[in-house]
């Protein structure tokens, strides 16, 4: 136990010590490729300072070749070569450089210069100790304020050459400076660039100046109270819209009809399909309302420059989506068109199998060994491996069917199925076997397990029997499994059920004579049949009895109660109007002043009841009175 106490204490530890390990971690990362990216951005730097130095070498060489004559031949060659080597260093070092930009413009990510909220040009490259953040918002304010000036004129935009860049300057105010790295950033030469960019510098700021202008900035005022004005009238026309919609369709409920019914299911009584189209009318007012509201919105932040952004984001928040989902919806066309195909082909193969199905409970089509009643059944379970087979056939083309969250979902799914139905399952499968096994069908009588009753419903699941004291038991088809079960109805359609009981008759009675009564009995009774003829059996001799069975054939099994009734009821009948007692087996038949046991309307007006029998000895001689 100590043990392990000290484990945890010592996980707890080393884990804590590793949160400030890892961002330790993280921030040494990140500062070695901060180091990584300067040493490259010094590499370019350096770069351009070897060709700046070789192109004031080469300057200088070309000066010295101008002054020479014919005379310093030799020098003036001398001078040439290294010219020749120094030209063949810059196109060496600038092939280097716009390698290293290209690949550094993958990572370094540019600057815009900003003037109001349009963007003129980028920026990559540092200037001395500026870095392009920098110089990029030190151009913008100065374009600020040259735009917010009284007496600006394009006209006052000038571009000056200086020995390592181009530089931009309204009046005696520097703009900015276009060196040659920015113009190998760009991919173009230095004095192109430059004049590119003062070119659009000047639109930029004419219209700078036309956007802010007091002119124009009360236009903009005033178109913006006549939007939110147009947005008041809208929404008070869609009020007024809606109210009257109210009034004229739901003043009444008698204009609803009956109702809503789904066959015999009222599902929605005409008070109720009143409150629920009043709260519809209102929920779909209210989204009518806010999309105009949001429209407006757009309308409003795109009447000012500064808020145009605003304006564009506000539109693209619906139109994005729209979009998306468009474009998602279009893609996904060709697996819509596959997924239609093939539910059409499984949809007229489960009609095929319905029509093998439906022929072979009319009888038309017949299989060896196949019998009717399992057509529909079996029906089910194809129909059901059909679609499951379709639907695992279908999922790769379903949206989504790729991600994690619906794979999640489906084996989640299948976990729950699994594990919550193991009993269900069991039952269906012992539901399928009884199917197969032809125990019995609906209607049949039967006795299962201690249960007689009719049978009123076989599912997957469970048989429910009705009993004759009209209860209904429903028993599990697992348990139906693991019982015997007795049809009484299987052969009683074609063959006759035998029904049968017993009397006890004493040994006084003959044998024929009890025979004959409980025959006459059996043919005296509703609902047994005359062929095969009723016939009697001895089954035992016993002490004070004679065991006889009357067995009758009937083909109303589910009516075995009533059968019984009446059969005893003829029975005691017979017998009464023969004279013949139905003794209990105990009963003796030798008595002594005891009246016979058969009814009274049975027996002859004038009979007595038999006197005591007594005897007493007279004589010693052995005579008796």
């Amino acid at each position: 136990m100590v043990k392990i106490f000290t484990l945890s204490i010592g996980l707890l530890i080393s884990a804590q010590l590793n949160i400030p390990l890892q961002d330790s971690i993280g921030k040494k990362l990140d500062s070695l490729n901060t180091k990584k990216l300067n040493s490259e951005l010094d590499k370019v730097s350096q770069l351009s300072a070897e060709r700046l130095s070789d192109s004031l070498k080469r300057a200088e060489l070309e000066r010295r070749v101008s002054t020479l004559g014919d005379k310093d031949r030799i020098e003036k060659n001398a001078l040439m070569e290294e010219l020749s080597l120094l030209r063949k260093k810059d196109s060496v070092h600038l092939s280097r450089q716009i390698a290293q930009i290209d690949s550094l413009r993958r990572i370094i990510k540019a600057t815009p210069v900003l003037l109001s909220t349009d963007t003129l040009f980028n920026i990559y490259a540092r200037l001395g100790s500026f870095s392009a953040a920098e110089r990029a918002k030190a151009i913008s304010e100065r374009l600020e304020r040259i735009g917010d000036l009284a007496g600006f004129s394009v006209d006052s935009l000038r571009l000056s050459d200086a020995e390592q860049s181009t530089d931009l300057v309204y009046g005696g105010t520097l703009i900015l400076s276009v060196t040659d790295q920015d113009a190998l950033w760009a991919r173009k030469d230095r004095n192109a660039y430059a004049k590119e960019i003062s070119q659009k510098i000047a639109v930029s700021l004419k219209k700078y100046r036309s956007d802010n202008s007091w002119q124009v900035l009360l236009r903009e005022i005033l178109l913006t109270f006549l939007v939110i004005g147009v947005v008041i009238g809208l929404i008070y026309l869609i009020n007024k819209l809606f109210a009257m919609i109210s009034r004229r369709f739901l003043s009444s409920e008698s204009r609803l009809g009956k109702g809503i019914k789904i066959k015999n299911y009222e599902l929605l009584d005409p008070s109720r399909q009143l409150g629920a189209l009043k709260v519809l009318i209102k929920v779909i007012r209210y989204l009518v309302i806010l999309v105009v509201v949001y429209l407006a919105f757009p309308v409003l932040f795109g009447i000012f420059p500064f808020t145009r952004d605003l304006s564009e984001n506000l539109l693209n928040y619906v139109l994005r989506p729209l979009k998306k989902i468009g474009n998602s919806v279009w893609d996904y066309v060709p697996n819509l068109i596959t997924i239609l195909v093939l539910l059409v082909v499984f949809r007229y193969v489960i009609k095929f199998v319905r029509f093998l199905k439906t022929e072979i409970e009319r009888g038309k089509l017949a299989i060896p060994g196949f019998y009717k009643d399992w057509a529909n059944p079996t029906y089910q379970i194809v129909r059901v491996l059909i679609l499951a087979f379709m639907l695992i056939v279908i999922f790769p083309y379903l949206p989504g069917s790729d991600s994690g969250v619906f794979k999640g979902v489906s084996v989640f799914i299948g976990v729950l199925f699994t594990f919550g139905s193991a009993g269900a399952l069991g039952n269906v499968v012992a539901g399928l076997v009884l199917t197969y096994m032809r125990a019995f069908k609906i209607g049949d009588r039967v006795k299962i397990g201690e249960v007689t009753g009719d049978i009123i419903e076989k599912t997957l699941l469970v048989t429910r029997v009705r009993t004759i004291q009209n209860e209904v038991v429903s028993i599990p088809n697992s348990a139906v499994m693991n019982n015997h079960t007795v049809n009484y109805s299987i052969e009683a359609a074609e063959k006759g059920l035998i029904v049968n009981t017993t009397v006890t008759i004493g040994y006084d009675v003959p044998w024929r004579t009890v025979h004959r009564l409980l025959i006459e009995a059996a043919q005296a009774t509703e609902l047994i049949e005359a062929e095969p003829a009723p016939y009697v059996l001895q089954t035992s001799l016993d002490d004070y009895y004679v065991s006889y069975r009357l067995n009758a054939h009937t083909h109303s099994p589910n009516r075995q109660a009533v059968i019984y009734s009446a059969l005893h009821a003829n029975i005691q009948d017979e017998f009464n109007r023969a004279g013949v007692e139905i003794m209990s087996p105990h009963y003796k038949a030798l008595r002594d002043g005891n009246a016979i046991t058969i009814p009274k309307e049975y027996l002859p007006g004038d009979y007595l009841a038999p006197r005591f029998r007594t005897e007493r000895e007279e004589s010693k001689n052995g005579t008796k009175n």
